[in-house]
């Protein structure tokens, strides 16, 4: 379908459709297969090179999720993996060699930046960590040898929004390419490849799916790399089920209204955190008063429900009891699910470009489609709960 002449939702409902070449059905089905059989020589011989050969490579599931996270997001070509940090992985393996020198955002996603400092570096590839508010001016940064940009909008935890648009423009001025992890964002909510991306990852586990009931990635490139990025996904053996396909494609049919909640909810959330006294600060761009607003409102079509609180100082006994209790708020390492969940977060160790100073610490909400009448009661308890073990320690 063409993105340019139709509107996010519709193209969610319509694209990689294929039901005048499977029967007749609105869904794609379920193709489990590992053999393909040829009845003849010829036929076999046909597919030499192709896609078409072995279950390993596709089937009409996973090209159907394919072919609409493409027309989605502008890409020309998708490919599916087991999960999004191996989307990272593949994506900076197929696109760097030894002696290569690699620039990533100092707010990364922190087992993408395991993986930088330990088998990038064991292949010879040098990691270079940079302040994700650089912008342009990460032209200084750039050597030589210099192959990759990696930018994360929103950045892990702390929510920097990047001048993408700029940092672009820079890397390929320099000839380097630039990955874009653009999970939160979306292929709704960001669309990378207008914006000088070259490769755009996604956690599908996360939004895409939406239903905290399959772990996959995705990788998404311009016609120049596919080939080049394709190539090495073959060679290395990534594939994805059938199954776990199908439920991808389902939960993408609905991303965009439940982003539309997400967003909702958050925005309710947020204002009410406002006004709660032990809050210094919400991380959260589509906020006006937020870190990288601007950016944000300039790029972005929308948010999701995923943004940073950060307290004024308190114990740890007190931040403890108030999580501990949650209702609703699960506590777990991911989010984009149609569930809330809180994390207990330190960004500090995992920074050396740039220092993240707080006193306090740290909460990441994932903010689902629950009543937010109900997520604000949870999360009143919670504070009552810290206020609680405050003023305990205090009075003694």
């Amino acid at each position: 379908m063409d993105r340019k002449k139709f509107h996010s939702e519709t193209l969610l409902a319509h694209s990689g459709r294929i039901h005048d070449q499977v029967g007749g059905t609105v869904n794609t089905p379920v193709y489990r297969g590992s053999t393909l059989l040829f009845p003849t020589v010829d036929d076999l011989k046909s597919v030499y090179g192709t896609l078409n050969t072995y279950g390993r490579h596709g089937n009409p599931t996973t090209r159907s999720l394919e072919k609409a996270l493409c027309e989605l997001e502008g890409a020309f070509g998708a490919m599916l993996t087991p999960s999004g940090l191996t989307a990272v992985t593949t994506s900076l393996m197929a696109t760097l060699k030894p002696g290569d020198h690699l620039l990533m955002t100092d707010s990364v996603y922190d087992p993408t930046r395991a993986f930088c400092d330990e088998t990038l570096a064991r292949f010879g590839v040098e990691t270079t960590y940079y302040d994700p508010g650089l912008g342009a001016d990460i032209s200084h940064l750039i050597r030589d040898n210099t192959r990759v940009v990696f930018v994360e909008s929103p950045g892990s935890l702390t929510f920097d929004i990047q001048d993408i648009p700029a940092i672009a423009k820079v890397a390929h001025a320099h000839d380097a390419l630039v990955i874009l992890d653009n999970t939160w964002g979306t292929p709704v909510n960001f669309a990378s490849f207008q914006h000088g991306v070259d490769i755009s990852v996604h956690a599908a586990t996360k939004y895409i799916v939406g239903h905290s009931d399959v772990l996959m990635g995705v990788i998404m490139t311009t016609e120049a790399l596919y080939g080049q990025v394709r190539g090495y996904y073959k060679q290395i053996g990534l594939t994805v089920s059938a199954d776990d396909a199908y439920l991808a494609l389902r939960g993408l049919r609905t991303l965009s209204t439940r982003l539309e909640r997400h967003q909702r909810n958050a925005m309710i959330i947020a204002d009410w955190l406002h006004g709660q006294p032990e809050v210094a600060q919400i991380l959260y761009p589509a906020l006006p008063d937020a870190p990288g607003h601007d950016l944000w409102k300039r790029d972005f079509t929308g948010a999701c429900g995923l943004f940073g609180v950060r307290l004024h100082e308190t114990s740890e006994t007190a931040v403890h009891a108030m999580l501990d209790g949650m209702e609703l708020f699960g506590m777990g390492f991911s989010w984009g699910g149609f569930e809330s969940l809180i994390l207990l977060t330190n960004p500090a160790p995992h920074r050396t470009a740039t220092r993240w100073e707080s006193n306090g610490p740290l909460l990441r909400l994932h903010i689902g489609l629950e009543n937010p009448e109900d997520l604000i009661a949870d999360l009143n308890s919670g504070f009552e709960r810290l206020r609680k073990v405050i003023n305990i320690r205090t009075s003694k």
